[in-house]
């Protein structure tokens, strides 16, 4: 390919994004580039303060539960008061309890603040979907989607590099780094970023209603959307509990890889190598790759990367020297490029524009509650029957979460080709009209 073509598949990639977006991209990869304390609690605690790998995993479940806790309600707050709000307390509150870890003694209080980190550094991704799903035209989300995740990985790949040499020098210094890139995102949304919540009993809400199959009260007003509300849209919960099980193998990279090839005579640098393939390839590949799907069948994409993800990691037990073990993260690596983006469109396609940040609460735990579960799965599976055993299971997962895709996606209409372009200014614009979809559920009510 020429360089000319290359600009070319560059400028079509980012074209047509409205200028809130790219706003909100940049406070991502801002936030991103000081992921500090998720990459390197364990080591943290362990080398840095002495305690033991059975206390360093409790913090780190810890860590976990407060982001089960904070997808709820950080979705709620989304909806009630706004996503600019939600996202100037999550991103101020991280700044400092991220801050107020590094200077944690006591176990107990280490413990508690990590719960506190795990809880408001989870509190913005609810209100940094729904926001872009409000920004972006329906026929762009799937490429938005895929670029925020780009850079979510860039941001990762480039702060996983500079933290391990921070660390080396002082953890404390970490810790007050990346609090200080996430006040800078503060700053960020509260300077740049415009409110996006769509306005209640606009003539686009009265058009359609997403994914829910809601219907209208009398008075033509869309009616309250609550968590039960949400809880009881079959095929969206349906879509929840299939995003647990993909969070389940996918977490097997972080969790049950490392230990499995330590357990087999690798070095913590072989291990790192070979996560690092990950990174790369989505880095390299995540745009290009998402220009190619972009407009296919979403059903059989989710199907086809449910069974990439789970036969790619069950292929891990095949696998003897280090370039095996790459060759198999290149496989599940093209699942989770393909799935990523394209479950988020198909979350936001289910969503009722009014119900966004809830919606977006209750799948954002699907993968807090995985993070909490894989590490207790791969850790039961390989002491009790060993490794094999584990990549076994995925290729078992993967397979369900394929046939589960396809049975929940039969009649699913396109929905989003007819849907209309939201406007990109701020301010309390008029809602975009969502295509209606069809679904297991019955009518959405108050909760």
């Amino acid at each position: 390919m020429s360089a000319a073509s290359l600009r070319r598949a560059a400028r079509e990639s980012v074209s047509g994004l409205p200028r809130a977006f790219w706003w909100l991209w940049t406070s991502t990869l801002v936030n991103r580039l000081g992921a500090f304390v998720a990459t390197f609690m364990t080591l943290y605690l362990t080398l840095d303060r002495g305690y033991s790998a059975s206390f360093a995993g409790l913090v780190v479940a810890l860590h976990g539960l407060g982001g089960v806790i904070s997808s709820l309600v950080a979705g709620v707050m989304t909806d009630r008061l706004g996503r600019r709000p939600t996202l100037l307390a999550a991103q101020a509150s991280t700044a400092f309890s991220v801050a107020l870890l590094g200077f944690m003694e006591h176990p107990a209080a280490i413990a508690a603040v990590a719960l506190l980190v795990g809880m408001t550094s989870n509190a913005s991704r609810p209100a940094v979907a729904a926001m872009m799903a409000d920004i972006v035209r329906p026929e762009d989300r799937v490429r938005a989607f895929a670029l925020n995740y780009w850079a979510i990985n860039l941001g990762f790949a480039v702060s996983a590099t500079a933290a391990g040499l921070i660390a080396e020098y002082s953890y404390l210094a970490g810790f007050l780094g990346e609090a200080a890139l996430t006040l800078a995102c503060a700053v960020l949304v509260y300077v740049k970023l415009p409110e996006s919540r769509p306005e209640r009993g606009g003539a686009g809400a009265a058009g359609g209603s997403g994914g829910s199959g809601m219907s209208m009260d009398k008075g033509g007003a869309e009616p309250e959307i609550g968590l039960g509300s949400v809880l009881r849209d079959g095929r969206f919960m349906g879509v929840v509990g299939l995003s647990f099980l993909i969070s389940l193998i996918f977490t097997q990279g972080s969790v049950g890889l490392p230990v499995a090839m330590g357990s087999a005579g690798f070095s913590p640098g072989d291990y790192g190598l070979v996560i690092a393939v990950n990174g790369f390839l989505i880095v390299a590949l995540q745009i290009p790759v998402t220009r190619l799907i972009e407009h296919r069948d979403p059903q059989k994409l989710l199907v086809v990367s449910a069974l990439l993800a789970g036969y790619g990691f069950a292929l891990t037990a095949f696998a003897g020297p280090v370039w095996a073990y790459a060759l198999t993260v290149c496989v599940w690596t093209l699942a989770e490029i393909v799935n990523s983006p394209t479950q988020m469109g198909l979350v936001v396609r289910l969503s009722p524009v009014h119900g966004r940040g809830r919606y977006q609460g209750v799948y954002t735990m699907s993968w807090a509650v995985a993070a909490l579960v894989a590490p207790l799965m791969a850790g039961f599976m390989i002491d009790r029957w060993g490794a094999d055993w584990l990549w076994a299971t995925t290729g078992v997962l993967g397979t369900v979460a394929a046939v589960g895709y396809w049975l929940l996606m039969r009649g699913l209409s396109e929905g989003a080709a007819g849907e209309s372009a939201p406007a990109a200014a701020g301010g309390t614009t008029a809602t975009p009209q969502e295509a209606p979809l069809p679904t297991t559920s019955g009518p959405v009510g108050a909760s």
